[in-house]
């Protein structure tokens, strides 16, 4: 596969855990959150890459689509971990060649911190998707704008949790469009606000 042409799209996504902030719980629409990460994936691998921060309820969503495209791909993807997880890595990871280990702080929430604007950092991005997710969400969107101000931020809004909250809060009112809070035909979705725009 051809890297030539190959932009760089950041993803943020993850499924909420019952037991955080109910904020996210409530409108998180998971069936949504799976649906729009495969078919990003699905769209945007034969092209481009994507970069996320390993998720451990999106990584195997990654690599069932890579396995189905059945393609060599392996550098169409670029996934960072912070070695604070290192004993709780999702088994996945060993399915992905470049994998990126970022130093363990003092705390989680400084690991976090460290992989991001190390991420944010070493990457040119073209654009970034934000699905479902729980407050990671909400801080990644604040970082990659003031990173990459020029890249298209996409919040797939359909999907609930933090992504609805970033789209209604965060995201530009102009940029709005009732297709990011309503349409589910996330391969056409993403082929019109996203393949078409980089």
């Amino acid at each position: 596969m051809a890297t030539e042409g190959v932009k760089n799209i950041f993803l943020s996504a993850s499924i909420p855990l019952p037991n955080r902030d109910a904020k996210y719980v409530e409108t998180a629409d998971i069936i949504a959150i799976r649906d729009a990460v495969i078919a990003l994936t699905t769209v945007v691998l034969p092209y481009h890459r994507i970069i996320w921060g390993g998720h451990p309820s999106i990584t195997p969503l990654i690599y069932y689509v890579m396995e189905k495209l059945d393609m060599n791909i392996q550098e169409h993807v670029k996934l960072y971990q912070s070695l604070w997880f290192k004993d709780i890595f999702p088994p996945d990871n060993n399915k992905f060649e470049n994998i990126v280990f970022t130093k363990k702080e003092d705390s989680i929430p400084a690991s976090i911190k460290l992989l991001r604007e190390q991420m944010f950092l070493e990457n040119e991005f073209s654009a970034a998707v934000f699905i479902g997710g729980m407050d990671g969400i909400e801080d990644e969107y604040r970082m990659f704008k003031e990173y990459h101000p020029e890249a298209v931020l996409l919040p797939i809004a359909s999907t609930g949790a933090a992504t609805k909250l970033v789209y209604d809060n965060l995201f530009p009112h102009n940029l709005k469009n009732t297709r990011l809070e309503k349409d589910y035909g996330y391969m056409s979705l993403f082929q019109k606000f996203l393949m078409d725009k980089i």
